[in-house]
């Protein structure tokens, strides 16, 4: 009996020194509680599930952009293979959209730019993010926060794809041209017909 018991309590321990090492990503399974976003593209559909436990202000500033409906006819300016796939600044005649002041810069959240993460685009200057976003395409760790020292501040990760992976695939696949200040635009557009946070579609 003491025997079965101690072996109870040593498994016990095993699972419990698992999730113990858990990175954060390993525990952001789908969670209802979590906002969501749908994005209805020409190429499919993309869910992205939000973050604003670790991402307040950068969650609440992605929300008011959908909920304008400030996405719906942009595009995916930017695919970069086995990089990332960046938009909603841009509209379908490539004129860029008039945003809101920038965001503050939420990058140091623990969460990581992994592979269909998504995070906000930004210039140089690290509190500069508004409307535009970018779909991680693989793990990209160079990207992630290092210190507070120049350069080093990251991109702040704010959500992740649930839903129409495969979409996002698609999209790295299509051939891209250099048109004026576009270096990788897709050769035929993809468009953002329309972004909703799901509970609240028209």
């Amino acid at each position: 009996m003491k025997a079965c018991a101690a072996g109870v309590l040593l498994a016990i321990l095993a699972l419990a020194t698992v999730f113990a090492v858990l990175p954060a990503e390993a525990a952001n399974m789908i969670n209802p509680q979590r906002p969501q976003v749908k994005l209805t593209t020409n190429e499919g559909v993309i869910v992205i599930e939000l973050y604003p436990e670790h991402a307040p202000k950068t969650v609440k500033n992605f929300l008011r952009y959908v909920h304008e409906g400030f996405y719906d006819g942009t595009i995916f300016h930017r695919v970069e293979k086995n990089f990332a796939l960046q938009g909603g600044g841009y509209d379908v005649d490539l004129k860029e959209k008039q945003t809101w002041m920038p965001v503050e810069n939420e990058a140091n959240n623990g969460l990581h730019n992994a592979h269909y993460t998504v995070a906000m685009a930004r210039t140089s200057d690290p509190n500069s993010a508004t409307s535009q976003f970018f779909i991680n395409l693989a793990d990209n760790p160079n990207l992630d926060y290092q210190s507070d020292r120049q350069g080093e501040e990251g991109y702040a990760v704010f959500g992740r794809v649930v839903q129409g992976e495969k979409v996002v695939d698609r999209i790295e696949k299509i051939a891209i041209w250099k048109k004026g200040e576009f270096p990788k635009l897709p050769v035929r557009l993809v468009v953002i017909e329309k972004a909703r946070e799901i509970g609240d579609e028209e």
